[in-house]
């Protein structure tokens, strides 16, 4: 109801209590006031649990029946928190030939329609070795699920949309040219086209994680202010150590957010001895850097929503 509506019902009502003499001498009590939405907490220990259950179902590369397992659970744990859960599924034309992949996107509604996306892609590396990417897609995809449980009932300003997107790596062993990046990049092209990517007002985006000795470091193809809130929210909470002030580039899934005009950040940790390697397993994810990425996300989301509000005002 406008604010014109709401004085126009008030006149009225006014005009027919006096036409109608006396009010009766009960009168209706008034409405409780609103509960505000609990503060999230982040849980690694639930967090933990989600990477448990990929690594549980194997090398997961995208087009792999593993994947399909991967998929079907990742679903059912965003509908049992009761989230909308929306599958983009599109076929990539890789050197390997064409490979049916799906990107997955749940919400928490807000007050507004337009979005800040938490992102991770959930395939892992194809590899002549047994890899089951723990951390290399295990971990940043189990704190985007708790993230989601952690910030249902936050009543956010603007929507949240959860984003696990297929097809971030290679099918090939070496990176090159557009043999990566499948999902995030099928992702933007089909929002747009249809429109909705005007949406998305920013995108944080999370990937190896859970490294024994994190290091996070200011990625150069993200979008400064972004970078900036992020890395301010983390010296808030204490992580100053862990989130470092030095540079670094990675090619990542953000960089086709960021080329078509959406602010993206990069929190990664590319600099650790278990990447594509066998030793990507349980064994090297700490249950500790699962909950500092997830203690600085949530501790940056309200900065980011309200740098997005003074841009865009209502």
């Amino acid at each position: 109801m406008t604010l014109a509506s709401l004085a126009r019902a008030v006149l009225t009502g006014a005009f027919v209590a006096a036409c109608a003499g006396p009010a009766p001498a009960e009168q209706a009590k008034p409405a409780a006031p609103a509960k505000p939405a609990a503060a999230a907490k982040f849980d690694a220990a639930r967090a933990w649990v989600h990477v448990e259950r990929q690594v549980k179902f194997g090398p997961r590369p995208s087009g792999s029946a593993a994947l399909a397992d991967t998929r079907r659970y990742l679903i059912a744990e965003l509908k049992a928190l009761g989230l909308p859960v929306r599958e983009q599924a599109f076929t990539a034309k890789t050197p390997a030939g064409d490979v049916p992949m799906v990107n997955l996107a749940a919400t928490i509604a807000g007050r507004r329609a337009d979005r800040v996306a938490l992102a991770s892609h959930y395939d892992t590396k194809r590899a002549p070795f047994r890899f089951v990417g723990a951390n290399d897609g295990g971990s940043s995809t189990a704190v985007v699920l708790e993230l989601a449980r952690a910030l249902k009932d936050s009543q956010p300003e603007f929507t949240i949309e959860l984003l696990l997107l297929d097809g971030e790596e290679a099918v090939n062993w070496d990176w090159a040219g557009t043999d990566n990046t499948y999902g995030s990049r099928h992702y933007v092209s089909a929002g747009q086209a249809d429109g909705s990517l005007k949406g998305l007002k920013a995108l944080v985006l999370l990937d190896m994680v859970g490294d024994v000795n994190l290091i996070i470091r200011r990625e150069s193809l993200s979008t400064p202010w972004l970078v900036d809130a992020v890395w301010s929210a983390a010296a808030r909470v204490g992580q100053r150590a862990v989130f470092s002030n030095e540079l670094t580039t990675v090619e990542d899934d953000h960089v086709a957010f960021v080329r078509a005009g959406v602010p993206a950040v990069d929190i990664i940790d590319l600099d650790n001895p278990t990447w594509h390697t066998a030793q990507d397993d349980l064994a090297h994810v700490s249950r500790q850097s699962l909950q500092v990425v997830g203690d600085v996300v949530l501790a940056a989301l309200p900065d980011i929503q309200q740098r997005l509000a003074a841009q865009s005002p209502r």
